[in-house]
């Protein structure tokens, strides 16, 4: 039987953004996969910095945010997970719990440039493939990549959630940056106002 092919794209998305959403469009277009499974890290109690929002508040934005999303679906798989996340830890979990599905693993090239840091790099390469979407001022040697790393070739996103949060603590329009919805729950809720 023919597995269903599955994109894991996390991050802390503090918060998720359009250029997250449409990363995760053309990562599901040109892996050739079935869904991608956008996953929230959870916070690190070792490393807690207050300009992150609560793990639930930002997977609930996600689900705003991907709310009509065709193949794109809000993830708090690693919140049910030992911590710290390792994605190594992860990546055993989901095969062993979704065994009907293939997992494909997008990493920015800025984490691809230290990816032999990882904890169990090599069995993440010999187990899975990865999918490497370049970041800009990174150079990636296509190469020289091993053999189930590929790159996606998608237009550099200019958009960073460090820039949205630096515009809400400067009160600045975001609207053009995030999803209507994700806009007016984080106005109303007050969200990174008090940084």
């Amino acid at each position: 039987m023919k597995k269903i092919k599955t994109g894991i794209y996390g991050g802390s998305f503090n918060p998720i953004h359009n250029g997250h959403i449409e990363l995760a469009r053309q990562f599901l277009e040109k892996g050739g996969l079935d869904e991608v499974w956008l996953m929230v890290t959870p916070q690190n109690p070792w490393k807690k910095h207050e300009a992150l929002l609560d793990d639930d508040k930002r997977f609930h934005l996600m689900q705003l945010a991907l709310k009509g999303e065709t193949g794109l679906v809000a993830k708090d798989y690693e919140f049910h997970l030992p911590r710290p996340s390792y994605t190594w830890n992860t990546l055993k979990e989901l095969s062993k719990d979704f065994p009907d599905r293939e997992f494909v693993l997008l990493v920015g090239g800025d984490n691809w440039a230290y990816f032999d840091d990882w904890y169990h790099y090599q069995d993440i390469l010999d187990n899975y493939s990865v999918c490497v979407y370049p970041r800009e001022g990174i150079t990636i040697d296509e190469r020289t990549l091993p053999e189930h790393v590929s790159v996606l070739h998608a237009p550099l996103i200019h958009i960073s959630s460090t820039d949205i949060r630096r515009r809400i603590q400067n009160h600045q329009p975001i609207d053009d940056l995030v999803p209507k919805v994700v806009a007016e729950e984080m106005e109303r809720d007050g969200d990174y106002q008090g940084e």
